[in-house]
């Protein structure tokens, strides 16, 4: 029976791993005997991330790169498996959003979230699957969200990129299942992390009871592991979640955006 326990002694690359979900994901492949490579922008989190999980008797190596700029995919593929290492577990958990209107948000961050959480996500998988392709065995997670599922307003760029996201993963999901690769999408909703401050929330209505209901980014990490070692395809770690991807399936788009954009508009 499949379990985290097949992760042990394995390669594992985390992206995004200098805080929240990115953080909890490589304890918990540390917990399970996982040997990891651990990349973000922060060289300093990533280095005080390592020294604890290496004190603990994990393998650690970091390769600090910026998602943001399109070689630094490259770079990691040339670290690990330019260095000899067969990655065998890929977390592309890297990703970033901006809360706020379209017409005035500021371009680049705009633009980055499509860097980051799309293309990354296709360049990194495009030069980590044919390796497991070739073994017959390999794991990919990606961290999508809860806005896959409807559009947001006022976090438009971001609900596009992780509809992306869970897509993506659902269908390489189908094309490489015979391979004996498995891949999961991972769809946290509101989550303990950084993200509040990086897309802005402060400007939204409903950002303190937002906060007051987000799960702890251990638990989500646990739950997103747990999915990917049994072969589960998309995994929505807490209740309130599946209960809105279901719903939505069932209401007009049209509706359901009225009423987003009502709760959501900008202070």
């Amino acid at each position: 029976m499949a379990s985290l326990k097949d992760f042990n002694g394995k390669w594992a690359l985390v992206t995004g791993a200098s805080a929240g979900i990115g953080v909890a994901l490589a304890r918990e492949l540390a917990r399970s005997g996982a040997k990891l490579i651990l990349t973000a922008r922060r060289k300093d989190r990533l280095e005080a991330l390592a020294a604890e999980l290496a004190a603990h008797g994990t393998e650690v190596r970091i390769v600090p790169v910026d998602l943001t700029q399109p070689e630094a995919p490259q770079a990691i593929y040339e670290a690990t498996v330019g260095a000899g290492l067969a990655v065998e577990i890929l977390i592309n958990n890297a990703g970033l959003g901006q809360f706020g209107e379209f017409a005035s948000n500021g371009l680049e961050q705009e633009l980055s979230q499509i860097r980051v959480n799309c293309e990354a996500v296709v360049h990194l998988s495009r030069l980590f699957v044919p390796p497991m392709v070739e073994r017959r065995r390999g794991w990919v997670m990606v961290v999508a969200s809860t806005a896959s599922f409807q559009p947001v307003p006022y976090l438009s760029t971001y609900a596009a990129t992780k509809a992306f996201d869970r897509f993506f993963a659902l269908g390489l999901a189908e094309e490489v299942a015979s391979f004996g690769v498995q891949v999961t999408a991972l769809c946290p909703g509101p989550t303990e992390s950084e993200f509040f401050v990086v897309a802005r929330t402060h400007r939204f209505p409903g950002e303190a009871k937002m906060r007051r209901s987000s799960q702890s980014a251990e638990e989500v990490a646990r739950r997103g592991l747990e999915a990917l070692a049994s072969g589960k395809r998309t995994i929505i770690p807490y209740f309130g979640g599946r209960a809105t991807a279901m719903m939505v399936r069932f209401l007009p788009v049209g509706l359901i955006t009225y009423y987003v954009a009502k709760m959501a508009r900008p202070k």
